[in-house]
């Protein structure tokens, strides 16, 4: 018998209401000033009831071990910690503080914002090509790739580096990324690819001189008050408080994660093992957070790059970053969020509107903004315990219509 039974729907929804109504246990927290019966009248509690049972039904049925979520719009915030870190008796609760691998999150979070502040300042043009900044890479057709194409996924590069032969090390990464050959002309085909990504990341220390977890953790984490974000996360948080995620095979085997020791636990180690080989710092991945966060970020893109008095990206880079930046006839793309590619259709759920933006992560994870509501929500998680094998792509549509539907996002939002 699931050590998570979901529970009955009334009851379900009138446990929802109570936590929402005394912010009890941690069901619902609020940031800044508000109450909870402010957050009560402006989000709809049954259907806040539907998406606790939604995860708890995931849970039970062993699809991950624990998420925590975040819907908010206008102030009004709904907060919620679910589950354990791992299936195992005894395994630590899931909590607001707990940090997860936000695996391609980490485009969205870190390297495009990077990227466009570079682009702000002068120091890099986004419509330039490629070899301008890495002359290394002019073979087999990157030269007409440009940085834009890199962020728009429309490069015609493949979609990730190989691991054979064996390679390590963050230059190796850099000189196998630029031996890669397009199977497209650039700018002719939507294919979602990390190796865009890995030469951002490697784009911007060029640029700014500097690693991208310093350039990220000095430009945008801090800034935003993201205190519990960034790379390389046991450099500074107890390993207690991060979500598990793959356990090494029982028998070395030629799998993504043949790296791993029989039985070895990834804890604050990235998950992707491209990333990993790279030291834990990429530009497609490696970021760890919070759904806390998560929001302050979605936050401040809903508030137009500024945050709390604080601005962070201009206007114009929160444009470039949301709204379709990709060639036309492609898939729908911002430099760096997605709004209407195969991979947005699940986040965005049947009532958010084209036009709404998000991202998702390997490992379970969603940011998903409105900006015509000002509404957004996350999820984190770890569904990638303990092998790779778990599917919550249906949570994932699920959790986008029931929020858009919790925050009442058809109606237009407070002037």
């Amino acid at each position: 018998m699931s050590r998570f039974p979901t529970l009955p729907r009334r009851r379900t929804t009138l446990l929802t209401a109570l936590c929402v109504a005394l912010l009890g246990a941690g069901c619902a927290q609020l940031p800044g000033q508000g109450s909870a019966m402010r957050a009560e009248a402006r989000l709809d509690g049954s259907r806040l009831a539907e998406i606790d049972r939604a995860i708890l039904d995931n849970i039970a049925a062993r699809k991950l071990p624990g998420a925590v979520f975040h819907l908010e719009r206008d102030g009004a915030v709904y907060e919620k910690a679910y589950g354990r870190h791992t299936y195992e008796e005894g395994a630590s609760p899931v909590t607001l503080d707990t940090v997860f691998d936000a695996a391609s999150l980490s485009k969205v979070l870190s390297t495009a914002p990077s990227v466009l502040l570079l682009a702000e300042e002068g120091k890099l043009d986004l419509e330039a090509p490629l070899v301008r900044y890495f002359p290394e890479c002019a073979n087999g057709g990157k030269e007409a790739i440009t940085v834009r194409q890199l962020l728009t996924h429309s490069s015609g590069l493949p979609a990730g580096l190989p691991a054979r032969p064996a390679w390590e090390g963050k230059q190796a990464s850099l000189t196998l990324a630029c031996a890669q050959t397009p199977t497209h002309a650039p700018g002719s085909l939507f294919r979602y690819s990390d190796i865009n990504y890995v030469l951002l990341g490697h784009l911007v220390e060029r640029v700014a001189g500097m690693p991208l977890e310093r350039f990220a953790q000095q430009r945008i984490f801090t800034p935003l008050g993201m205190a519990d974000t960034g790379y390389l996360p046991l450099a500074r948080t107890p390993s207690a408080r991060i979500a598990p995620t793959q356990r090494g095979p029982d028998a070395v085997d030629a799998s993504l994660h043949a790296d791993l020791a029989p039985g070895q636990m990834l804890a604050g180690v990235v998950h992707d093992p491209t990333v990993r080989r790279m030291g834990g710092v990429g530009g497609s991945a490696g970021v760890f957070s919070t759904a806390r966060d998560v929001a302050r970020f979605g936050r401040m893109l809903v508030g137009g790059g500024e945050l709390d008095g604080v601005r962070v990206l201009s206007r114009e880079s929160v444009r470039l970053l949301t709204t379709v930046q990709s060639p036309p006839g492609l898939a729908l793309r911002g430099m760096g969020m997605d709004i209407d590619s195969p991979y947005a259709q699940r986040p965005r759920g049947t009532v958010f509107p084209v036009g709404s933006y998000g991202h998702t992560g390997f490992t379970g994870c969603i940011l998903w903004v409105d900006p015509h509501s000002r509404t957004f929500y996350v999820l984190l998680s770890n569904r990638v315990y303990p092998d790779d094998k778990s599917n919550v792509l249906a949570l994932y549509t699920q959790l986008g219509t029931l929020s858009a539907q919790a925050a009442d996002a058809g109606a237009p939002a407070r002037p």
